[in-house]
């Protein structure tokens, strides 16, 4: 009998349709095998932003301090202080920049060529990290034949070398092209100066531009996103919650941020403000409207959370207890306690206290309307979907933005759910699961299970018992206390830490564990960093309305070649400080990690998966060389 010979598998033949010929696995394998020996790409991490657009983008352009980092290293001896602030300046806003320097008529020709070369000399410093084809990818198209041609000619090589990038210089502002070259080239410094950006949770509330950072950040080659409970929460107010609309309109008006509903997002605010006039006509019309659709979200949550006990949030269900006749609140467990104000005009007193007047009714049936049909909402949501998830496995670290739900002796706390028990990664991902079908069906339990994710002491965006009834209505300020997941104690054990980064199956010895939510109090001498390492918290008071809290203005937290670097920033200047007086960011850097040798792009997930494609070629090409596949001639 004969032996028919073996067939090449599936991936050999999805492989070959790939790489049709040897001379392109030969190709692929040199890159490849070359690629894995460079450094490990540069890797930033930022949380809790909340909506502070100026400061985020001027740290998105000065790629937290970096830049001005390389130019010192480059220039420190051939330029002074204030020339290489200009220069960053320059840098960071390109065309602002130019534009200043055209008013002042300082905008010659020899400025052009100065600033040009300048240019190229930091580029092809920090391309050294990147292959040929990487960089070639960051630059603009337009602009990237010619600046290909720039960084490749070697001037220092012999007399024609050096004329012809002579040449090229002088040709460019010759036409009057330096201006769009020097934004080219500073698009292509910022992509080489930020490999990759993590984002650890938060868009919203707070400040007042959210919708700008996320125009900001879709226009990034490279992010992704681990949703924190803020952001949650915005999903479901653009799918149609209403306790989750109710709650961001809350927000915004407690917040003073409605230009983001109205200006960011066509939201209007007018039919609420007329409606709460009626009912309180005594108070401001944006104290009005708060207390207004502070009561709607009583009630739509107090609904929510009887048709959910599996949220295990009867604590937060509280219109019931109120006593109208003493002005008090009888909590559970019989605790008295006095009302800031007794007048309730859309409760009456018999009656059943979640259930909404029509007026209200009417008012939702609007805001909800108005929330589904923005197309810019939507649009920004869309993207949070599409880049974001509940926690990340990145190279070595755990991103996620809240808590791993712990049991007081720091063991997993086990959560039932739906007659299932989860704990762990498997809550986590299940938390994902319920939030993606949100979006995908759109149906009451998934839009419910969005607004546990915002406030849950169960979630793992949240992990504390918010006390928003507490803190709108009674006046003893000892109710307020929010209890929290004993999580945020115990991740200062290594122990802690450790059980964590292999539930997720990381390296619990080497492994990071990065997180966001809770804000460090600097100023009262409190760390970020925990358990020797094992964990950095990088919730350093971005917005301006926490600089009072934490005493400073945010961090990044820097990955590289070398190891972990997080930096404290102590002041952001913004895109008019910069231009005025050439003003940058202010910050104290502080080691984390010391690798003992450079980190390379082998020791990456990237290099992890380059290294199965490197075997799956060799087979290839075995197969191409015993006959077994047919090459393409």
């Amino acid at each position: 009998m004969v032996r028919s010979a073996a067939r090449p598998s599936k991936v050999l033949r999805l492989l070959a349709e790939k790489y049709p010929t040897k001379e392109i696995v030969y190709e692929q394998l040199i890159y490849l095998q070359s690629w894995l020996a460079l450094p490990k790409g540069i890797e930033h991490f930022l949380s809790d932003l909340h909506g502070e657009y100026e400061s985020f983008f001027h740290i998105l352009n000065n790629c937290s301090g970096v830049i001005r980092e390389k130019v010192e290293y480059v220039f420190g001896t051939r330029m002074t202080r204030a020339e290489q602030a200009e220069f960053c300046t320059l840098i960071y806003y390109p065309k602002e920049k130019i534009e200043q320097m055209r008013e002042t008529r300082r905008a010659t020709p020899a400025w052009y060529r100065a600033n040009l070369e300048r240019l190229l000399a930091l580029a092809k410093l920090m391309s050294f990290k990147y292959p040929a084809s990487k960089v070639s990818g960051f630059i603009p198209a337009r602009y990237a034949s010619v600046i290909v041609e720039l960084m490749t000619t070697r001037p220092e090589a012999d007399a024609a070398q050096m004329a012809y990038w002579q040449r090229l210089l002088s040709a460019i502002v010759q036409i009057d092209a330096g201006a769009d070259f020097i934004e080219a080239f500073a698009v292509l410094i910022k992509r080489l100066a930020v490999d990759r950006l993590h984002i650890v949770g938060d868009f919203f509330d707070r400040g007042h531009r959210p919708d700008a950072i996320l125009d900001s950040l879709m226009e990034h080659p490279n992010v992704d996103i681990e949703w924190g409970n803020h952001d949650l929460l915005w999903m479901g107010a653009a799918l149609g919650s209403e306790a989750c609309i109710a709650t961001v309109v809350r927000n915004s008006l407690r917040y003073g941020n409605t230009d983001v509903l109205e200006r960011g997002y066509g939201i209007s605010m007018r039919p609420l403000t007329t409606f709460a006039a009626h009912l309180y006509p005594d108070e401001r019309p944006i104290r009005a409207a708060e207390r207004a659709i502070t009561m709607m979200l009583f009630k739509l949550e107090g609904a929510l959370i009887a048709r959910n006990p599996d949220f295990q949030m009867d604590g937060r269900r509280l219109l019931h207890c109120i006593d109208y006749r003493s002005s008090c609140a009888v909590l559970p467990g019989g605790r008295r306690c006095e009302l800031e104000h007794a007048y309730f005009p859309t409760i009456e007193e018999g009656s059943d206290p979640y259930v909404l007047t029509e007026g209200e009714q009417a008012i939702l049936a609007e805001l909800r309307t108005a929330f589904t049909e923005s197309s810019a909402l939507r649009r920004h949501v869309d993207y949070l979907y599409q880049k974001g998830s509940l926690y990340n496995c990145a190279n070595g670290n755990l991103l996620f933005h809240g808590c791993v739900p712990l049991h007081a002796d720091g063991s997993l706390r086990e959560i039932v759910f739906g007659g299932k028990a989860y704990r762990g990664r498997a809550w986590f991902d299940f938390c994902e699961r319920m939030a993606r079908e949100a979006q995908l069906y759109g149906e009451e339990p998934a839009l419910d299970f969005l607004y546990f994710l915002w406030c849950g002491r169960l979630s793992p965006a949240s992990g504390r018992e918010m006390k928003t009834f507490e803190r709108a209505l009674l006046s003893d300020a000892s109710t307020w206390k929010e209890p929290a997941d004993p999580y945020f104690r115990l991740i200062d054990t290594e122990e802690t830490c450790r059980m964590v980064l292999e539930e997720f199956g990381m390296d619990g010895a080497r492994g990071h564990i990065i997180n966001g939510h809770v804000p460090v109090k600097v100023k009262k001498g409190e760390s970020p960093v925990k358990a020797g390492g094992r964990a950095i918290v990088i919730d350093g008071g971005f917005c301006r309305a926490y600089h009072t809290k934490t005493g400073i203005a945010g961090y990044t937290l820097i990955s590289n070649s070398r190891g972990l670097r997080l930096l404290q920033h102590q002041k952001v200047a913004n895109v008019r400080e910069a231009l005025r007086g050439n003003g940058d960011i202010e910050s104290v850097a502080e080691t984390v990690e010391l690798q003992a040798r450079h980190g390379t792009v082998g020791d990456t997930d990237e290099g992890r998966a380059m290294k199965e494609e490197i075997t799956d070629l060799y087979n290839l090409l075995l197969a191409y060389q015993n006959g077994m596949l047919k090459p393409k001639e």
